[in-house]
């Protein structure tokens, strides 16, 4: 069974799977038998990233560079073969020549699999079809991937099983990166608008004695040293508000919330909240600076004030409409 063929569009059963992984353990084993076990490899000197070199190639053509990812295509034709690898940001071809390496070295590139990570030496060019690639000069097996990835034609779509395995939805989705990275910069922002308000961040504990702070079923665990049952948080308010009575003017907290309640795409039984504190203001004061979190957030992360999310044009212009809630 080849499963380095990109064009493979047979969907594999448990069956394959299983006898694709015997195929790539058996490698393993010849890998450390021969004393270059790829798990022993720490580190690699990697200089530029795909979208460095992609993104800036008249500065990079015909220059020297070091990059590494994940195999997520492999052409063998011969004496020479084409592997198109993936790093945190992009992908990007490479050439790869007996000629170049040498025959013990190209023999090894070609028992490599779908899903290995490697790491390649070569200068940059153009392909005759304008693709930007690195004609491999050197290149070493990093860490060898024991399971083959879903193939590419059926992918990786079950939601559940994307949720469940967020780091497999990483390989075959990599556009979900985007997601992880605009929440980043959103935690970010909401940070700075809250320093700048002169809020001082904490970290209240998660592990309490009673349940407390809202309505919810909590996670019950033991304490073995103190013999006692204590509750993951269902909320940080009371903590928070306890430093306002400790004498802290403006606080806030970002942090995880456990509730031991039903769960579905959009409810998961731990989750990222944040509450934010202030003595001596009062609820108009908080709609202000939520508007404007929201506002900034937007500004900063989507570059507008308008944008489109999952097919709804939203507008988050200052000022808002005001509605009573009682006249709703």
């Amino acid at each position: 069974m080849n499963e380095n063929n990109e064009n493979q569009e047979t969907e594999l059963t448990q069956e394959d799977i299983n006898k694709l992984m015997q195929v790539r353990l058996d490698k393993l084993k010849e890998l450390q038998e021969a004393g270059q076990d790829p798990y022993e490899v720490t580190e690699y000197d990697r200089t530029n990233t795909a979208r460095e070199i992609k993104s800036n190639y008249e500065s990079f053509e015909n220059k020297d560079v070091s990059v590494a990812g994940r195999i997520i295509a492999k052409r063998i034709m011969g004496k020479a073969s084409f592997c198109t690898i993936q790093d945190s940001d992009e992908k990007i071809q490479s050439y790869v020549s007996i000629n170049d390496l040498g025959e013990e070295e190209y023999k090894a590139f070609k028992t490599w699999d779908i899903g290995d990570i490697i790491g390649i030496k070569g200068f940059v060019f153009k392909t005759k079809t304008e693709e930007i690639s690195v004609h491999a000069k050197s290149v070493k097996l990093l860490s060898k991937s024991l399971r083959p990835l879903p193939e590419k034609f059926h992918g990786l779509k079950d939601v559940d099983l994307r949720y469940r395995q967020r780091y497999l939805d990483l390989i075959m989705n990599p556009e979900v990166k985007e997601n992880f990275k605009t929440r980043t910069a959103i935690i970010k922002e909401i940070r700075n608008i809250l320093d700048e308000k002169g809020y001082l961040e904490v970290e209240t504990p998660i592990l309490n004695t009673i349940s407390g702070g809202a309505t919810a079923r909590p996670f019950i665990t033991h304490h073995n040293t103190l013999d006692l049952d204590m509750y993951l948080r269902i909320a940080t308010e009371l903590n928070l508000k306890r430093l306002i009575v400790g004498g802290f003017d403006k606080v806030y907290e970002i942090g995880r919330i456990f509730r031991n309640e039903g769960m579905d795409i959009r409810h998961n039984p731990e989750f990222t909240s944040i509450e934010f504190y202030s003595a001596y203001e009062n609820y108009h004061d908080m709609m202000d600076i939520t508007e404007e979190i929201f506002s900034r957030v937007a500004m900063k992360v989507k570059g507008s004030y308008k944008f489109s999310y999952q097919g709804q044009e939203l507008d988050l212009t200052p000022r808002w409409m005001e509605k009573n809630y009682y006249d709703r």
